[in-house]
């Protein structure tokens, strides 16, 4: 029968389902690393107080390290008895040292330890995951400079909208990306404070120096309150939150490219590598690693929720619902990480169909808007020019003609002001090469983001 660190006052042994049902140690297991780290430092800080020697932080800290060693290799037997990572840990520590180990939970809780040990995991997994979108930024990037005189047409509803460049696509989602990164950037400046040394949940009366132990971690600073160290789960929702919205952006570039590589948009090839088959019908070429990133969003984003629902209700401080947040966090983490280490490659290798894209430009009325803007240059009322050119667009569409193909007598004889200059701006192409504004779809516009971007992504 396994002795429990909190069986002092149980005069009975934990029912063999009790221990089953209320074990983490078959999830939390991957937290060994960041508990190691978390309890060498609170060593070194116990020593630097005098609550233990420095020749025990010493052995406690080289023993850490082989039993660090023996979890990575697998040599650590786990069992529920034990319930969690810190308690196999703890057991395994003591096992060698005897009483020396039984000394570093000293001014600590398992509620103080797990809220560092998670904090210390998600720095790192925050630090990947920016990591992993700067890569699929590159990826989208590294198109655009061979790809800007490329002209497609972009949709509103799903339909036909407006011409622009095709890097200005690409682009877009560097954009998106961008606010990722930069949410998850917020996100870390509130990770990474310090919650240990709050102990289990009104703090200590031992002599421990915890901002000793947050600059040991590399925290930003000292959590204030222990009692809502206690109950503190913000950071997990946040750090989910985060990943949700990765989860929806790539969730929509996903749809995006399933509908861009089908038949009847034909605008893309995806690489044969990241494309499966059909067990019965020959011809098949499935964007499966595309629909299951879309598939796997809803994973990400219900783990958001999961957390949610998981807090709301609780009184505080620490209640052993929190044990549950862990599932969510690594579930949601896993598949986002899975999906961006997967798109760069896709993203980089698709080929765009430009014989394809270019057989069609022309359907759909895409320089409709050009031919508004330029009657407005020439002092007609915008909701005027709307309904000139709404007019002709349903002239052409009578006669099975475009825009381009009428004459200027036509032109003119739905507006006066018509010029035979009108001929620049129509066609998808003058239409995408008229858009000059910051931030827009034509060339000039989109070579200077393309500069930007690429100066950008080589700082480091």
């Amino acid at each position: 029968m396994t002795k429990k660190a909190w069986g002092g006052r149980f005069a009975a042994p934990t029912d063999s389902q009790v221990e089953a049902f209320t074990e983490s140690i078959s999830f939390d297991a991957r937290l060994a690393a960041v508990d190691v780290k978390g309890s060498q430092a609170h060593a070194r800080m116990l020593a630097d107080v005098g609550l233990i020697t420095q020749q025990e932080a010493d052995q406690i800290c080289a023993a850490l390290d082989e039993i660090l060693g023996e979890f990575k290799r697998g040599e650590i037997e786990l069992t529920s008895s034990l319930e969690d990572v810190h308690m196999h840990i703890e057991s395994a520590l003591i096992a060698r040292l005897g009483d020396t180990g039984r000394k570093l939970h000293t001014a600590r809780s398992r509620n103080d330890q797990v809220a560092t040990d998670l904090k210390l995991y998600v720095r790192e997994a925050i630090d990947e995951i920016d990591g992993l979108l700067e890569n699929l930024q590159r990826a989208f990037v590294s198109r655009c400079e061979d790809e800007l005189e490329v002209v497609i047409p972009a949709y509103t509803h799903l339909q036909r909208a407006q011409p622009v460049s095709a890097a200005h696509y690409w682009l877009c989602y560097c954009e998106k990306l961008q606010r990722d990164r930069d949410r998850l950037s917020d996100c870390r400046r509130r990770v990474n404070i310090s919650p240990l040394g709050s102990a289990a949940l009104a703090g200590t009366s031992l002599p421990i120096d915890r901002n000793r132990t947050a600059e040991a971690l590399e925290f930003d600073g000292v959590a204030a309150n222990s009692l809502d160290v206690s109950s503190d789960r913000d950071f997990l929702i946040e750090f989910t939150s985060c990943l949700a919205l990765i989860a929806a952006h790539l969730s929509s570039w996903a749809e995006e490219w399933i509908l861009w590589c089908s038949t009847e948009f034909g605008y893309l090839t995806l690489p044969d590598a990241y494309t499966t088959g059909s067990s019965i019908m020959p011809q098949k070429k499935n964007p499966d690693v595309l629909e299951l990133i879309r598939g796997k969003s809803a994973r990400i984003i219900a783990a958001t929720q999961q957390l949610y629902l998981l807090v709301k209700g609780l009184p505080l401080a620490y209640n052993r619902d929190l044990q549950e947040d862990k599932l969510a966090v690594f579930a949601a983490y896993d598949t986002v990480r899975a999906c961006l280490q997967l798109a760069p490659d896709i993203v980089a290798n698709a080929v765009l169909n430009r014989e394809q894209i270019e057989s069609r430009l022309e359907e759909g009325f895409v320089d409709a808007t050009a031919l508004m803007e330029y009657l407005i240059k020439r002092g007609v009322p915008m909701r005027t020019g709307h309904e000139v050119v709404g007019n002709l667009v349903a002239h052409c569409e009578a006669g099975r003609r475009r825009l381009a193909d009428l004459t200027l007598v036509e032109l003119q004889g739905a507006c006066p002001d018509i010029g035979p200059d009108v001929f620049d701006v129509l066609g998808a192409k003058n239409a995408a090469a008229a858009l000059n504004s910051y931030g827009s779809g034509g060339a000039t516009s989109v070579k200077a983001q393309i500069e930007q971007w690429t100066e950008r992504l080589a700082e480091k």
